[in-house]
């Protein structure tokens, strides 16, 4: 009775475990392409307006690039988990001031937005998307941007 017992938990976790792959899975591919910033705070600040529509972030694969006005802001390697309540992303940063650092964040996706909350390297990850004078949180909510026109066929 006990092997049997076992062998039901072991099904059960291995599902479990398939199904937040396929969530990642999912997540991932809805965060592929282009996005542009609507809105943010850094270390409770908000990010001027005049900034905001220089911010834009290209998901491919499991990589992110961030760019301000034409120029890499930062460049990582994507890691998702949708099991957690907030879903929990992390960020292996190879390129931009915190290169070869880890920063740990939450995000949350609703259709062709994105927001996320992201601690400093080194700091616990965040169980809100709040962003307060010196707590050192960056918080941004995405807008998925918008794909230019195909030119119609001659």
């Amino acid at each position: 009775m006990k092997t049997v017992a076992l062998g039901i938990v072991l099904l059960v976790l291995a599902g479990s475990q398939a199904d937040d792959g396929a969530a990642a899975k999912r997540d991932m591919e809805a965060m592929q392409g282009e996005w542009t910033m609507a809105s943010g705070a850094a270390d409770g600040y908000p990010i001027p307006d005049t900034m905001l529509r220089d911010f834009r972030r290209v998901c491919k694969g499991d990589e992110v690039v961030t760019t301000m006005g034409g120029r890499v802001y930062m460049k990582a390697t994507v890691k998702l988990d949708p099991s957690k309540s907030p879903k929990a992303i992390d960020y292996a940063v190879t390129d931009g001031p915190t290169k070869g650092k880890t920063q740990l964040g939450i995000y949350q996706l609703d259709g062709d937005t994105f927001k996320s909350c992201f601690a400093a390297p080194g700091a616990e990850r965040p169980a809100d998307f709040a962003s307060k004078p010196g707590d050192q949180r960056t918080s941004t909510v995405w807008k998925r941007a918008a794909k230019a026109a195909e030119p119609a066929p001659k």
